[in-house]
This record gives structure tokens, C-alpha cells and sequence, in this order.
């Protein structure tokens, strides 16, 4: 972390030499992942057309982690950030409420770490204030790896504290369920259609 810029830096300075270079990124590269500095990078040098450039998908961790808990995003979602370090907290309080109003279910990315450890909680108040204390949270650590951790709980039953940023949050909307160990949102399909 922190040495991103530098990474990128001596990943294009390879490419110019000739070398077949890879910048490696968790999840998927596009998504909170490295193809939108390298690609920053090499417009700002004027190399975009010089390099080639090819971005392999991932499988992102709100993919592989909603596959964990069910459906839960079987309609409308946000992704938003906890991470006050490029983006000030003030644009993702507005964010996260924006999302609240409009009733998207909100998938968490970086909720917290020893340094930014006051987020999460501010985060949960605006939930509970917006959705209520009742609304399901899935909670879903090292999502498809060996130690991997899920749970579904209601907002107001969230320990922030258990949390890290191997951790990835996903708020209900006001359809969304907790079925067993799962949770759905529906899609509107039986409402529509009925069931026979």
C-alpha cells in the first residue's frame, strides 16, 4: 500500500524497454484495482498510444462475496469506499446517503484498519438512521480463500471492531431478506408475475 505509484512507474518503464510486464491487482483490476493508474499513468506521459494495453477481468471481491451469501444483489447496487485516504470522508458520507435515500443496497469496500478505524462505525450509524436497525448486513471476510468468513446479522448487531479490510460489507435495501444464512433482495419477478 501507498507504493502504487511507483509500482506503475516500473511496470511502463519495462514496457518501454521491450519487456512483456504485468501489474497484478486482487480481485478485478478495474474495480478499486491498478488499470485506472497505470492507464492515468500513461496518458499523463503521453504513452497510451506507444503501449499496449490489455486489462484481464478479475473476479471482484463483491462478486464472490454476494455468491457467499446468497443474492443479495439481484437489483440495484452502489459500491462505496470507507477509504478516507484518497477520497475525503465528507464526499463518502454523501455518497453512502445518496445511496441510503435512493434505497440501493450498498456494498462496503474497505470498512476498516488500524489507522482509519472510526469509518465503519459512522458508516452503521447512517444505515440504522436511514434503513433501520433490522436491515440485513452480509459480512463476508477473505472472500473464496481457505480462512474464509460469512455471516449474515441485522445493522444494529454489526461488530465494527471484528472488522478489517480483508472484510467486505453489503447493506440490504428495503426488499432485501435474511433467508437462513443467506440474504436476497428480490428482483420484483414474484410480485410481478405471482407464483404458480
Amino acid at each position: 500500500m501507498r507504493g502504487e505509484i511507483e509500482r506503475c512507474l516500473k511496470a511502463i518503464d519495462a514496457a518501454m524497454a521491450g519487456k512483456k510486464t504485468v501489474v497484478v491487482s486482487s480481485g478485478d483490476p478495474g474495480i478499486y484495482g491498478m488499470a485506472g493508474l497505470v492507464m492515468e499513468l500513461l496518458h499523463e506521459k503521453n504513452l497510451l498510444h506507444k503501449v499496449e494495453v490489455e486489462i484481464i477481468p478479475g473476479i471482484p471481491a463483491l462478486s464472490a462475496a454476494a455468491s457467499l451469501l446468497g443474492a443479495p444483489l439481484m437489483h440495484d447496487f452502489a459500491v462505496v469506499s470507507l477509504s478516507d485516504l484518497l477520497t475525503p470522508w465528507e464526499v463518502i458520507k454523501k455518497r453512502l446517503i445518496t445511496a441510503l435515500e435512493a434505497d440501493f443496497v450498498i456494498v462496503i469496500y474497505n470498512p476498516r484498519s488500524r489507522k482509519r478505524n472510526w469509518q465503519l462505525s459512522e458508516a452503521l450509524k447512517l444505515v440504522i438512521e436511514y434503513r433501520g436497525g433490522a436491515v440485513p448486513v452480509g459480512i463476508v471476510r477473505n472472500a473464496a480463500r481457505t480462512d474464509q468468513q460469512v455471516s449474515v446479522v441485522r445493522a444494529d448487531q454489526v461488530d465494527a471492531e471484528s472488522i478489517d479490510m480483508l472484510t467486505i460489507l453489503f447493506v440490504g435495501n428495503s426488499k432485501t431478506r435474511q433467508r437462513g444464512e443467506f440474504m436476497v433482495t428480490p428482483r420484483g419477478y414474484l410480485d410481478k408475475y405471482g407464483h404458480r
